[in-house]
């Protein structure tokens, strides 16, 4: 069987930067072996699935190379620029249908695709001695004034605030001890990030996942998602920031992303939480399965 495949780069910076993500229309038929088969044979880090929902205006299903995800940032920019570019929908309110829930999306006529998440969950701290030698750096390199914490707005990450953005650069994981970490914490990976940036963003990001078959991805739209939510719980984004939040990340795998965030607050509690980009670069393959 041969499924048409298009291929782009969501949260693009650059022509050749974003993180790469399939998607497959009118996947109606595909069953979730096939769409697994699919995703592993693309080798992206995750493949989204088009399909007709009864509650939404569509249902996407989110496959890594490994196992079905309940929702993907990447993957959603990528999905609904894509739909918009083929001129299947317009600018405007959409939703869709995940394992998540049911979230919305908004394309702006610049065709930035911003999708709600979840109201984030605070988890529990973990102490800097157990995750520092996974990421081959020293205790001394990991932020004081900030906790190494579980945060989810729909997946859960462990988040890592690193002093500088030279430490952060430099970081060579061990991809078994974090797979071991992650296991332990039931969380999809680590998203480790500085406040001290290259172009005076909000953050700057490296994601890893390798529970997930995802060594380093360039750009991670869940957990920019959380770590907005993150900095205002601890007092590092102000009230008049929320709406203009941007997080660099994939320069160390030459893939210069950046993703946008935006927080709604209401007495000092998070009420809505979203993220967005855009795309670049349609491809368009064939893949037998």
């Amino acid at each position: 069987m041969k499924i048409k495949v298009f291929t782009l780069n969501a949260f693009a910076k650059t022509e050749k930067g974003g993180n790469p993500a399939g998607v497959v229309l009118n996947a109606d038929g595909l069953s979730a072996e096939q769409m697994l088969l699919l995703a592993k044979k693309i080798g992206f880090s995750e493949t989204a699935f088009v399909q007709k929902s009864a509650k939404a205006d569509f249902k996407v299903k989110f496959f890594t190379p490994s196992a079905e995800v309940d929702i993907c940032g990447h993957a959603t920019v990528a999905t609904f620029y894509l739909l918009a570019a083929k001129h299947i929908v317009q600018s405007g309110k959409y939703t869709q249908e995940t394992k998540a829930g049911v979230l919305a999306i908004e394309i702006l006529r610049d065709q930035t695709v911003f999708m709600d998440q979840k109201t984030p969950r605070f988890f529990e701290n973990i102490d800097k001695t157990l995750i520092a030698p996974s990421l081959n750096i020293s205790s001394s390199s990991v932020r004081d004034d900030l906790p190494i914490q579980i945060v989810s707005t729909g997946l859960k990450d462990i988040f890592v605030p690193i002093k500088s953005l030279n430490e952060l650069t430099h970081i060579k994981p061990n991809f078994e001890k974090i797979k071991k970490i992650s296991k332990k914490f039931d969380v999809i990976g680590y998203h480790v990030f500085s406040l001290e940036t290259k172009f005076k963003s909000t953050a700057h990001c490296r994601n890893f996942a390798p529970l997930y078959d995802i060594r380093e991805e360039a750009a991670t739209g869940t957990s920019a998602g959380a770590l907005s939510c993150y900095l205002f719980q601890y007092g590092r984004i102000s009230k008049g920031q929320v709406n203009n939040l941007i997080f660099e990340q994939g320069y160390s795998m030459n893939r210069p992303s950046e993703i946008k965030a935006k927080l709604e607050i209401n007495s000092q509690n998070i009420t809505r939480v979203r993220v967005g980009g855009i795309a670049a670069n349609i491809q368009q393959i064939e893949v037998v399965i």
